[in-house]
């Protein structure tokens, strides 16, 4: 009789953790990373949007998962048919940065017409209207990096646009990263020193990164900033949100793969080892995370 009790007991207690798990409603859990491929995402009618430019949101404004994006406004890829043009924008409150990954064009910046080609990179500041033309006969390929300015803060806007190229950027090794990743540092804050550009009041960091075959920056994490990672060629694994050693964290990528990692989450990667392999670089930003 007591061991029916006790069966009974089990039975109906079952039931009832049933029963209300079904009935609670779903816990939702924000993620650590996001992962978006260039490949994959399909074009979205935008601010930038016309019948020759089209815009993919990789994160943040357009993209479908925005929760854990605080910082970030916008990044994504904006692409220039030839002969064709994007819509002149201007944002207020956000600062961006362009950097061309394919083509050439002409940067609209107030009333400025610049050159633009493979590798320059453009800071642009809060409420200048800029935007990019294409008179060539290949597309132009632009990253485009918003950033959400804070309350109470103003940025000088230059009347030349703050440009490089990352050809300029000399390769370094940087802090306690091992030599098999040198640093091309783009563009810092207002106060940077080692930076080709000094500029950014949430962006606090643009850069690329080489690796060698087998290379890493090791596993490490960011407790104030937000960082975006960019596969621009070669291959290997990126540590995401995988523990402090981003062993259990490490996934397949290659070039086109993007990365948004939320601050204090594992990130790293390391280039494919095999023989012959060509080196990887990533173009990575990091901005502060708004407080």
């Amino acid at each position: 009789m007591l061991v029916s009790r006790v069966i009974v007991g089990v039975l109906v207690g079952a039931t009832l953790s049933h029963l209300i798990g079904w009935a609670a409603p779903e816990r939702r859990v924000d993620p650590t990373f996001l992962y978006r491929s260039l490949s994959d995402v399909e074009a979205k009618s935008s601010d930038v949007t016309t019948p020759s430019c089209r815009y993919r949101p990789l994160f943040g404004d357009g993209d479908s998962e925005t929760s854990i994006v605080r910082g970030v406004a916008r990044y994504g890829e904006m692409v220039v048919v030839p002969k064709g043009r994007s819509a002149v924008v201007s944002y207020p409150e956000e600062e961006q940065v362009y950097f061309v990954l394919e083509g050439r064009g002409e940067l609209l910046y107030g009333s400025e017409e610049v050159p633009v080609t493979q590798e320059d990179f453009v800071y642009l500041p809060p409420g200048v209207a800029h935007g990019v033309t294409n008179p060539f006969d290949q597309p132009v390929r632009v990253i485009v990096m918003g950033f959400h300015m804070p309350k109470g803060v103003t940025s000088a806007t230059p009347i030349w646009p703050l440009m490089a190229n990352a050809s300029k950027a000399r390769k370094q090794v940087v802090g306690s990263h091992p030599p098999t990743t040198l640093f091309q540092l783009l563009m810092g804050d207002t106060t940077s020193k080692r930076d080709l550009i000094a500029a950014g009041h949430v962006l606090t960091s643009l850069f690329i990164m080489e690796f060698a075959p087998g290379g890493t920056n090791h596993p490490h994490h960011h407790p104030n900033e937000e960082e975006i990672y960019l596969i621009l060629d070669g291959q290997g694994e990126m540590v995401a949100g995988g523990g402090v050693d981003g062993v259990e964290g490490r996934r397949p990528s290659r070039a086109g793969d993007a990365y948004f990692f939320r601050l204090n989450c594992t990130v790293g990667f390391y280039a494919d080892s095999d023989p012959g392999a060509s080196k990887a670089r990533i173009l990575a930003v990091r901005s502060r995370y708004p407080r």
